[in-house]
């Protein structure tokens, strides 16, 4: 006598409940990476958010290293 298999019923309900989800997933990776795909070097340099963080990040990484603990909490800090 064969055995029910619930995996069958499983899958079925559970596509059923997330095919939105994995399809607005789909489409917003595919979106994202065609977007950042497109960026050059000049749009880096043009760019004020990434001059903040390159000059937040070599702050960071020097004053990291000489106090790896305090910084974080500093900076975390002075962000609020």
């Amino acid at each position: 006598m064969a055995r029910f298999d619930p995996w069958n019923v499983f899958l079925k309900r559970e596509w059923n409940r997330n095919w939105p989800f994995l399809v607005g997933f789909a489409i917003t990776g595919a979106l994202v990476t065609k977007l950042t795909a497109s960026l050059t070097e000049e749009d880096a340099k043009n760019s004020p958010f990434v001059q903040r963080h390159r000059r937040l990040h070599s702050v960071s990484s020097v004053l990291d290293f000489l106090f790896p603990f305090t910084f974080h909490l500093i900076m975390v800090s002075l962000a609020l």
